[in-house]
């Protein structure tokens, strides 16, 4: 008896592993985990700010080409941080990120010099299922699609390195480098 109430014990145990692989040692964190984990290593940065540079493209008639970037992590609420990224003085640019309960949302918010939004806002997408704890690929959605039609195909791909001290902003379209920005992750003084 005592034999078949051990059998049973092990077979309810093994198909509570089986039926919520998350919780076995070693299983990969599940999309969701990664997304969190991303958002929080991000939120470990707010209240700085860091100064990048365009490395791609090599074109100095880009119109972010040569120009001081500086992001800052701003607004950090417990689903949604703002980061408002500055290019040679113009602050007309915010990155947003959002927890959603379909995952996590990028997003770019332009607004005019009075606060109003540009009408070209708010483009972005979800989080790829590939993406880290350090690392996170936002596909354009469907509403970026109809916005910018040319860019239907957009991935935007953000970045921490703790190694290198280094934040990534990266644009691909059509599977094709776009732009690349990195920001040194030392904070600059207030």
């Amino acid at each position: 008896m005592k034999r078949h109430v051990l059998f049973i014990a092990l077979l309810c145990a093994a198909a509570t592993l089986l039926g919520n692989p998350s919780k076995g040692a070693g299983a990969a964190p599940t999309h969701e985990e990664t997304q969190k984990a991303f958002f929080e290593n991000l939120r470990k940065l707010c209240g700085q700010q860091f100064e990048g540079e365009t490395v791609f493209p090599p074109d100095k008639a880009h119109p972010l080409a040569g120009k001081r970037l500086v992001m800052s992590v701003e607004t950090c609420g417990e689903k949604e941080i703002r980061i408002p990224f500055e290019v040679g003085g113009d602050k007309s640019r915010t990155w947003v990120l959002t927890l959603t309960d379909e995952g996590l949302l990028f997003r770019h918010d332009h607004r005019h010099a009075d606060g109003t939004p540009d009408k070209v806002t708010m483009y972005g997408g979800l989080a790829a299922p590939n993406g880290t704890r350090y690392m996170q690929s936002f596909p354009a959605d469907a509403e970026t699609a109809k916005l910018i039609p040319e860019a239907a195909t957009n991935v935007w791909t953000l970045q921490i390195n703790p190694e290198k001290l280094q934040f990534m902003y990266y644009l691909e379209r059509h599977k094709e480098a776009r732009y690349k920005a990195l920001f040194n992750l030392k904070a600059l003084p207030k």
